[in-house]
């Protein structure tokens, strides 16, 4: 999970200033001192903890603090404060063009995940009602036209190659034409990489750049190589100039070190974050919402988005209609269970919720495995099943079973869970009926 090492770190440190009425100024050194272990263990470039801590004790050491009645709050609230700062304050976007396309050069080294980001990207922006067009401008690894041809089919956006060249400047070029005469409003260049910055790429990239009008820089860097992300980012700014930044594979970084430093390092703020390996796995860089993930005090904002765009509004009106009738049945079970699936991991979900230490729960062991099963299991059945699974006796159970790769008690289990849950309902609604506020859960 994100930040998971660090969130812990800090929340420890914190626990030990909430449990004081009163702090001093040995309390608050003491407290910033394990914070800045905190953050130097998660890889945050030493300038970047040296200024943080600076400016955050002088705050501390205020009178807002010391004559606080709750310091301990005091300092959280300075930290997150700070924090936020040091990551940009603002969320930064793509700048649209006044006069399409708007060009966007994806650069990065070789394994950061530009093909792959560059989709999820085009994917993102075609929800926000755009037309982009991706471009295969990576002549160089072997299948890397092929993969990104791939990945926009998956997601129906239109893919521009040129296997008979290996000019990617000149493959750049014919591709904005290609937008401009097809009304694609949004290029998406996804360029070549190396395993270390070298004269040869910075040229190709500086010319891609130049003769493409290219509107918009974007560097993806692997969060997870921490400090080097930062090194990668400082040394393509000060070479090729970029306009922000894209963190990758931010879900297995536990530390955090290069979503802290970028921003301070480059001047250049983080547009986006990966979160995940499906083509939808993208996400806005919010400062705010991030350094309260980070302090373990979630981010309602950015889990009520995911909930928005995972569930259809009139599905869960039909539902609730459903419901009210007492006519839910399996199809219905089975759609829920997959919108819940498109928010994502539900450790990641977890993290988002404000006051639940999502540490605490590894030992509850969440096995996203078993909502797997629960689908397969109900995709085996027939229509006629699913509406009125009361039909469904032995013979049936053993092909359903067998059908999902389950064992009948997976799927006599699954069947006294949807029972209870009917009752469950029918006693709502008794509820709501009669005026009671209250109903009794039978398995409780």
């Amino acid at each position: 999970m994100a930040f998971e090492s660090l969130s812990e770190k800090l929340q420890n440190a914190f626990k030990k200033l909430r449990g004081k009425g009163k702090v001093s100024q040995a309390d608050i050194k003491e407290g910033m001192r394990e914070i800045k272990l905190a953050l130097l263990e998660a890889d945050v470039n030493f300038k970047v903890v040296k200024e943080f801590i600076e400016k955050t004790s002088q705050r501390a050491v205020g009178a807002e603090v010391i004559d606080s009645l709750t310091p301990g709050q005091q300092i959280i609230k300075i930290v997150n404060e700070e924090l936020t700062e040091l990551m940009g304050t603002e969320a930064t976007t793509i700048k649209i063009s006044p006069k399409p396309p708007t060009v966007i050069m994806m650069a990065g080294l070789q394994g950061a995940g530009k093909t792959t980001t560059a989709a999820k990207l085009g994917g993102y922006l075609k929800k926000q009602g755009k037309r982009p067009l991706l471009v295969a401008c990576d002549v160089y690894r072997p299948a890397a036209q092929l993969q990104l041809q791939v990945v926009g089919d998956k997601l129906g956006i239109p893919v521009f190659k040129r296997q008979d060249s290996n000019d990617a400047v000149a493959i750049s070029t014919e591709a904005v034409s290609h937008a401009q005469k097809n009304g694609n409003d949004i290029v998406i260049i996804d360029t070549a990489g190396r395993l270390h910055i070298d004269e040869v790429l910075m040229g190709e990239l500086q010319n891609i750049k130049r003769r493409a009008n290219v509107s918009q820089t974007l560097l993806v860097v692997d969060s997870m190589t921490g400090q080097d992300a930062v090194t990668v980012a400082k040394s393509f700014n000060e070479q090729l100039g970029i306009d922000g930044v894209i963190l990758t594979k931010l879900d297995g970084d536990t530390r955090g070190g290069a979503a802290i430093s970028v921003r301070y390092v480059t001047g250049k703020p983080i547009m986006f974050v990966g979160t995940g390996e499906k083509l939808d796995d993208i996400e806005s860089f919010y400062p705010q919402r991030m350094a309260s993930r980070i302090l373990g005090m979630g981010d309602m904002l950015s889990l009520i988005e995911k909930a928005e765009q995972a569930f259809d509004i009139k599905k869960a009106e039909q539902l609730e209609q459903k419901l009210k009738k007492q006519q839910f049945d399996l199809n219905d079970f089975l759609d829920q269970l997959e919108q819940v699936n498109k928010m994502g991991p539900m450790e990641n979900i977890i993290g988002m919720i404000p006051g639940i230490n999502a540490n605490a729960l590894k030992g509850a062991q969440i096995d996203e495995r078993k909502m797997l099963r629960v689908g397969a299991i109900i995709k085996s059945m027939t229509q006629k099943e699913r509406s009125n699974p009361s039909i469904i006796n032995s013979s049936r159970k053993r092909r359903i079973s067998l059908g999902s790769g389950t064992k009948v008690q997976d799927v006599n289990l699954l069947l006294k869970q949807f029972e209870q849950m009917k009752t469950v309902f029918k006693q709502f609604g008794n509820a709501k009926k009669s005026g009671r506020g209250k109903m009794r859960f039978p398995f409780a």
